[in-house]
């Protein structure tokens, strides 16, 4: 049961990557919350990117601890 809420972590991190978000890509407390548990399970960080835009969530980049 944990490897499939880490798959669909991954598959909705993945998306929020492309651009294609049901929210517009907006950093919703829900889109960053997702993006966050899909970095920590491979081991990195979810950090806002070099001057990005805090409002975007194309604007967060995993990072290695």
């Amino acid at each position: 049961m944990k490897t499939l809420i880490v798959l669909a972590s991954l598959m909705l991190c993945a998306a929020c990557a492309s651009g294609v978000t049901p929210d517009g890509g907006v950093a919703s407390y829900d889109a960053l919350k997702t993006a966050r548990d899909a970095c920590l399970a491979k081991g990195a960080d979810l950090q806002l990117a070099r001057e990005g835009d805090p409002q975007s969530i194309t604007s967060y980049v995993c990072k290695r601890k």
